[in-house]
């Protein structure tokens, strides 16, 4: 089944399950559009990448932006990894998950003062600093407050990660990071200011990363800054080689994590500092799916496609648009009494880019049920609402059970955030 997970999904009676839950049974208890999550199946991924890296000093901080969901949050946090954050939104989440706030890394090139301010306060792990001003304004912000901050910068090593342009972020032409020739420079700054205390070195050339090569050659790069700051007498706890591992969502070959492993044990062997990884889609890409009932079929007239309009929609999964990304697309129930064509599956918004895949071989019939795979990651958290249509719900499966962990947003909550009498006010005052 392609992108499907064989020890997560599989089709019982003609019907495709979750673990042990009938995704028709979800779908039938909470509606479409649905995300739906494995519990084992996340928990495997984290066990695997942790029997890859055990013989290194590895500490797992998982990318909050891939799934940001509070039980998911729980669940990391109950599987020993710290958290990878961008914001001071996601940080909120991981408090309100229960997360230890001295397990996060803050990254992200545009931390605002409030966003510093709120990270200090409540003692994160680091700050990874993609800026020589932002360098400056953590140390401002710490002297106000009393506090010393724990840095680590973010090299550009300047290495093409082979992936699409738009998570290519080691490149110089990337926004990301700061460049090798100054990180030097700004080390030596750090290690003379009394509000910062360096603790590592931080490097992320981009997603979905297929080939160790680029990695290593990332890696590579690190490590001859780290020789260059011995020998200036600054001495780091950590090094932190971002995230990026990539997954099969179509037919691409995974990233090898146990050979990456091995080539990062052998390169880091004899070193003193903790490694770091910042994985997202690789723990949870795989192990969620989005459902979504078909509303009309629109057979092919001449050269046309056939269309299947469905419920969800480029609001509810925009990576097909925005990224051109491939998603498995595959029936719940068997339609035993459907032809089998192709269709492009296709949603309400009232745009030509709103799809969720095209040209693909099923049977269908009006009212058919669809999981869209490969949906744990960057699906949810990337959802908008967009001709105001509400975000979907999310369920988590627990082997024979599951539970609604985001309810359905309807559109008194997108309603009850805009003042209705904001004209009114400005008509008084004209």
């Amino acid at each position: 089944m392609a992108a499907l997970d064989p020890d997560t999904f599989s089709y019982v009676n003609d019907v495709l399950h979750i673990e042990g839950v009938s995704l028709a049974d979800i779908a039938a208890a909470v509606g479409t559009p649905a995300y739906a999550y494995s519990k084992a199946g996340i928990s495997r991924a984290v066990a695997r990448l942790q029997d890859a890296f055990t013989h290194s000093q590895l500490d797992i901080h998982y990318a909050v932006k891939a799934n940001s969901n509070l039980a998911i949050l729980r669940l990391m946090s109950e599987l020993g990894t710290g958290f990878d954050i961008v914001s001071g939104g996601e940080l909120s989440r991981v408090l309100a998950a229960g997360g230890d706030p001295a397990t996060v890394i803050f990254s992200g090139v545009g931390k605002s003062v409030e966003e510093i301010d709120f990270a200090l306060k409540v003692g994160i792990e680091c700050f990874n600093v993609e800026s020589a001003g932002e360098l400056a304004r953590i140390s401002e912000r710490a002297a106000i407050l009393g506090q010393e901050a724990a840095v680590s910068l973010r090299v550009n090593p300047d290495v093409d990660a082979q992936t699409h342009p738009y998570i290519s972020t080691g490149l110089k032409q990337n926004k990301f990071g700061v460049p090798l020739e100054q990180a030097l420079e700004l080390y030596q700054q750090a290690a003379e200011d009394p509000q910062l205390r360096i603790v590592g070195i931080d490097c992320h050339i981009g997603s979905q990363i297929n080939q160790i090569e680029p990695l290593l050659e990332a890696l590579s790069s690190i490590l001859q800054v780290v020789d260059e700051l011995q020998s200036m007498g600054i001495t780091l706890e950590h090094i932190d080689l971002g995230g990026g591992m990539g997954v099969t969502y179509e037919d691409e070959t995974p990233l090898d994590i146990e050979a990456y492993g091995a080539s990062v044990h052998q390169i880091m062997a004899h070193r003193p500092q903790r490694l770091v990884l910042e994985p997202g889609r690789s723990l949870v890409a795989n192990a969620g799916v989005l459902l979504t009932r078909v509303e009309y079929l629109k057979p092919a007239l001449g050269d046309a496609p056939s269309f299947a309009v469905v419920d969800a929609a480029m609001n509810d999964l925009i990576r097909p648009a925005l990224y051109q990304a491939w998603h498995d697309v595959h029936s719940v129930n068997n339609e035993a009494d459907a032809q089998t064509q192709r269709w492009d599956i296709v949603g309400p918004v009232c745009e030509t880019g709103d799809f969720l895949a095209k040209d693909r071989e099923l049977a269908l019939v009006d009212g058919s049920l669809l999981a869209v795979a490969s949906a744990g990651a960057y699906g949810m958290v990337q959802a908008s609402n967009y001709n105001t249509r509400g975000r979907a719900c999310e369920v988590l499966v627990d082997g024979d059970n599951f539970s609604l962990v985001r309810r359905r947003e309807t559109v008194q909550d997108q309603l009850r955030l805009e003042l209705d009498t904001a004209w009114t006010q400005a008509g008084e005052h004209s």
